[in-house]
C-alpha cells in the first residue's frame, strides 16, 4: 500500500523488536457475512505460518462479524467454527439452528398491537376534524413493530456457547481485547462494548445488539438504553484497534457491490440487469454500495493516519455472482458458500503472493506455498453420501493438517 507522510501529531513509532501486535477486524453481513468470514479465516489459518488467529491482540467485530470475533477471542478455532456453524457437527453445534433467526418477533408485535385500539381512536378524531389524512395515518406509527424477527436466540445460543469450560461470556476475563460495536439508538453514536465502562455487558448480549439490523430485528435493551446494528455508524470500526498501535491489521469485509456488467459476460444464463432480480436484488446492491463506499473512504484515512501499520483487507471479488445471490439460511448452501470462499481466498493469496510475502515477513508470517499450490485442497472434503468412513478419514486429515500447522508455529516461536 502506498503511504503518505503522517501529520506531525502522528509520527510513525518505531516497530517493536518484540512480537508484532496483530489485530483482526470483522465487518458485518448477516449469515452470509459470517459464512464468508469463517471460510476466509480457515484459508488464512491453512496458508499462513506464524499467524495465530486465536492469539491476536485485539478483535473488533461489527454485526455478524461480532459473533465470529467473539468466538475467536474465546479460543474457538476457524476450523471449529466451520464444523459447528457451517457443517452443523460437534458439541458446539448442538442447539444451533439458523432457522431460529427467522422466528417472528411475537412479543414485539403483540406489544405494539396492544396500542392499536387507542391509536385508531385518535385517527378517527383526526378524520372527523378533517385533518390531512397523511397526518392521521402518522399516528399509527407507534403500532408498527420495530423489528419483524426475534433476535433473542442470538443471545441465548452464544450464552450457551461461551459458558463452556475454558471460555467466558465476560469481556474482562478474556486474554485478548475484544470490542463489539453497536449504535446507541437515541443518540446515533457508536458504543464500543468491551471497552472500559462497557465491559460489564455480557458478550452474548453485545453481539445481539451489534447485529440488530433496524427493521429486521428489534433494538436490544441494555442498562435501560436501546442499541442497534453497529454498521449504521461505520463499516469496520478499525480505529479502536489502530489507536492502540498495531503492527498488522487484518480486515475482512464480506459485502461489496456486485458488478453485473462484468459477470454477465461469463455467466449462463446471462444477467442483463440486477433490476430483473426485483426488490431484493436492488436493495442488496444499494446497501452494499452505501457501506462499501463509506469503508473505502475510511481506509484511505487509515493509510494516512496510521502509516506504520500494515493493513490487509480481504473481501469478495465484485464479479462473484455466487456470493451475491446466495441464500445462506440453507445448511447445504452454507457449506457450498464456505467452500467457495475458502477457494477464492487461497486464489487471492496466490495472485498477491509476491506483494504479500515481504509485507507479512515483517511480522514473522510466511506463506505456505505447499498449501497455495495444492490443486485439490478443500475446506470441506466431499465424501459419498452415507460413507461414514470417508467422512471420518477426511476429518482426520483436517485434524492432522491443523496439528502440524500448530507445531510449526510453536517451533518458530521457540
Amino acid at each position: 500500500m502506498s503511504r503518505s507522510a503522517p501529520p506531525a501529531s502522528r509520527r510513525p513509532r518505531a516497530r517493536s523488536a518484540q512480537r508484532p501486535r496483530v489485530a483482526l477486524a470483522l465487518a458485518g453481513g448477516g449469515p452470509l457475512g459470517a459464512t464468508f468470514e469463517i471460510g476466509a479465516l480457515c484459508a488464512l489459518a491453512d496458508a499462513l505460518d506464524g499467524l495465530d488467529l486465536n492469539g491476536c491482540d485485539h478483535y473488533v467485530g461489527v454485526s455478524a462479524g461480532g459473533f465470529v470475533a467473539a468466538a475467536l477471542a474465546n479460543g474457538i478455532t476457524p476450523r471449529a467454527l466451520c464444523a459447528a456453524f457451517i457443517e452443523g457437527q460437534g458439541e458446539d453445534a448442538q442447539g444451533f439452528d439458523p432457522s431460529d433467526l427467522m422466528r417472528p418477533a411475537y412479543a414485539e408485535i403483540a406489544r405494539r398491537a396492544m396500542a392499536l385500539p387507542g391509536l385508531l381512536v385518535d385517527v378517527a378524531w383526526d378524520v372527523l376534524a378533517r385533518k390531512p389524512l397523511s397526518r392521521a395515518l402518522e399516528r399509527l406509527g407507534p403500532a408498527l413493530p420495530t423489528g419483524l424477527l426475534d433476535n433473542e436466540a442470538v443471545h441465548q445460543q452464544l450464552l450457551r456457547l461461551f459458558d463452556q469450560p475454558g471460555r467466558s461470556n465476560d469481556f474482562r476475563q478474556l486474554r485478548a481485547r475484544l470490542t463489539l460495536v453497536a449504535t446507541h439508538l437515541n443518540s446515533g453514536q457508536a458504543t464500543p462494548f468491551g471497552r472500559p465502562g462497557w465491559d460489564h455487558v455480557p458478550i452474548s448480549r453485545a453481539v445481539q445488539a451489534s447485529a440488530a439490523l433496524p427493521g429486521l430485528f428489534p433494538p436490544v435493551a441494555i442498562d435501560g438504553e436501546h442499541y442497534v446494528d453497529g454498521a449504521l455508524k461505520k463499516t469496520v470500526h478499525a480505529t479502536v484497534a489502530l489507536d492502540e498501535g498495531m503492527d498488522l491489521l487484518i480486515c475482512l469485509n464480506p459485502l461489496v457491490p456486485f458488478d453485473a456488467t462484468a459477470s454477465s459476460r461469463r455467466l449462463q444464463p446471462r444477467i442483463p440487469s440486477l433490476v430483473e432480480g426485483g426488490l431484493p436484488a436492488v436493495m442488496s446492491q444499494t446497501f452494499r454500495s452505501l457501506i462499501h463506499s463509506r469503508m473505502a473512504l475510511g481506509f484511505k484515512h487509515y493509510e494516512r493516519l496510521y502509516p506504520d501499520t500494515d493493513i490487509l483487507l480481504i473481501e469478495p471479488d465484485p464479479e462473484d455472482a455466487a456470493l451475491f445471490f446466495a441464500n445462506t439460511f440453507s445448511y447445504h448452501q452454507r457449506q457450498d458458500m464456505a467452500e467457495h470462499v475458502y477457494q477464492q481466498t487461497l486464489h487471492w493469496l496466490r495472485r498477491r503472493r509476491a506483494t504479500l510475502r515481504p509485507q507479512l515477513a515483517r511480522h514473522g508470517i510466511t506463506l505456505r506455498d505447499e498449501v497455495l499450490d495444492e490443486p485439490r485442497r478443500h475446506l470441506l472434503v466431499p465424501a459419498p453420501e452415507g460413507n461414514r468412513l470417508g467422512q471420518a478419514l477426511a476429518r482426520l486429515q483436517h485434524t492432522v493438517d491443523e496439528l502440524q500447522h500448530t507445531l510449526r508455529q510453536r517451533q518458530a516461536l521457540a
